[in-house]
């Protein structure tokens, strides 16, 4: 049986997240991180809330969005606790009755061609700030590009083409535009999921790694945190490989999948505990598991998170 552990927020420095990133004196609850300057980062189908960039848009060279004006005296938020995440969001309500649960942290697929569950019938800014009052953090989750080996068939009509730095870089602005439709703010984490892929394709390793580099040095240049998602024998095994080599333009926040384990944040055998730390990882250790809380069903992963959440406009 799992403990119940309190969702409390933090206030360490995490000083390769955001320029600057310094601690600020507070007590109590969820806590903000002070940056002291450095710049930073559809209405598509109905009840697809109300963006207004179609993800075809990953595909073209439009103009990007404006880099957010630096925010002095304020940082990310930060949560550490038990957390969902879904391949559908919740009706606000849902949450609601989940209150009583230890959860206090959902990832949300908000945006990105690849999404298993592409229409999110019940996002909307609204829902964000619904979400926000009901006393819930939000990890927001981008799925577009997948890397050209990945292991999963059926996302391989998602896959990384010809140009990987430009395919990055316009997908983070897609990515940033979706994030400021929804109230998702500046300082804010936006982690980009690439699903497993094959690690003995060194090929493939190099267009995949290329895409997430360019994807992170685009999405921190208006002023979010790049985090990443993945499974910790592909994804987050090679983002440390990378890290030992001296690369740069790495994601800052590591989310790794590794289910059937107790929920901790440390001792995974591919991610030293020295990487990406303090308050920069999250576990996803169940997955696909059926919860029913306040009379409201929902099919889950189950997370132990220590890392930045979305700032809520």
């Amino acid at each position: 049986m799992l403990l119940l552990v309190p969702a409390v927020g933090l206030a360490v420095a995490l000083a390769a997240l955001l320029p600057s990133w310094r601690t600020p004196a507070a007590s109590g609850g969820d806590r903000t991180a002070a940056a002291p300057g450095g710049s930073g980062a559809a209405a598509g189908r109905a009840g697809d809330g109300p963006v207004a960039a179609d993800d075809a848009a990953v595909s073209r060279r439009g103009p990007a969005p404006r880099a957010a004006n630096p925010v002095p005296g304020e940082g990310p938020s930060l949560y550490k606790g038990f957390g969902i995440d879904t391949c559908e969001a919740p009706a606000v309500s849902s949450l609601r009755a989940w209150n009583s649960t230890r959860y206090r942290a959902i990832g949300v697929y908000f945006a990105g061609h690849g999404r298993a569950c592409p229409k999110q019938h019940n996002l909307s800014p609204q829902w964000f700030q619904g979400a926000k009052w009901a006393g819930w953090k939000v990890l927001p989750v981008y799925l577009g590009a997948q890397s050209p080996c990945v292991k999963n068939k059926h996302k391989r009509r998602y896959a990384i083409g010809s140009d990987p730095y430009q395919q990055g870089t316009n997908e983070a602005r897609v990515a940033v535009q979706r994030a400021r439709a929804y109230g998702i703010m500046p300082r804010s984490p936006i982690y980009l999921d690439i699903e497993a892929y094959d690690l003995k394709n060194q090929r493939c390793k190099d267009v995949t790694l290329r895409f997430i580099r360019s994807w992170s040095r685009e999405v921190r240049r208006f002023g979010y945190i790049a985090g990443f998602y993945s499974s910790a024998n592909s994804g987050v095994r090679h983002m440390a490989a990378a890290r030992a080599k001296g690369i740069t333009d790495l994601p800052s926040v590591i989310w790794f999948a590794r289910w059937h384990v107790a929920p901790s944040t440390y001792g995974e055998k591919w991610l030293p505990d020295t990487a990406w730390q303090p308050n920069r990882r999250i576990h996803q250790y169940a997955g696909h598991v059926l919860e029913e809380h306040g009379g409201r069903k929902l099919r889950i992963d189950r997370n132990w998170v220590d890392a930045p959440v979305a700032v809520i406009k």
